[in-house]
């Protein structure tokens, strides 16, 4: 008779699984607030992007169909400073910085983030039929979660009409 028998277990004891389970709580503990700021610089990155093609697509629609296109946040069919709520780009042939008669809308961006920051230092970009942004040049600014977020981007409109990403690196929406 053989008295070497050998048992197998196939499953971990509680004080293994209560092992496991609290390392693994205190890695996600220290994970989760670098994810947090992961993801509003990704939706920092993502959005000026939007922005900056939105612009562009503008100045573009204002050359190719001859008019003046308005790029600007819209309230009540007229423009307003609560960039927070997405911006427009309609045709402005009529009264500037209204949405009336003969304008038509091209382009609606949807809102941003509730929590994000938004500002620029007008109520609207005008480009006009030859490209230029003359009067609306400035630097709007995105700004995730806070409006002194490290993660904050911005573009840069110039009077020739040119819209480019900042380089600066210390970007606050805070007026």
């Amino acid at each position: 008779m053989n008295t070497n028998t050998r048992f197998t277990h196939n499953g971990l004891t509680l004080v293994e699984l209560m092992v496991t389970i609290t390392v693994a709580t205190i890695l996600i503990g220290i994970a989760a607030p670098s994810l947090s700021s992961l993801y509003d610089a990704q939706r920092a990155g993502a959005n000026i992007r939007k922005i900056q093609q939105s612009l562009q697509f503008a100045r573009n629609a204002a050359i190719s169909y001859g008019v003046r296109v308005t790029v600007c946040p819209v309230a009540d069919n007229q423009c307003n400073s609560d960039w927070q709520s997405g911006l427009v780009i309609f045709t402005d042939s009529g009264t500037t910085n209204i949405l009336d008669g003969s304008d038509k809308v091209i382009y609606q961006t949807g809102e941003f983030h509730q929590q994000d920051t938004i500002s620029y230092n007008r109520r609207a970009v005008h480009f006009y039929p030859d490209g230029l942004a003359s009067g609306s040049n400035g630097t709007l600014k995105y700004c995730p979660g806070s409006p002194t977020s490290s993660s904050s981007k911005a573009v840069i409109v110039n009077q020739a009409g040119r819209v480019r990403f900042s380089t600066d690196n210390n970007i606050s929406c805070s007026p």
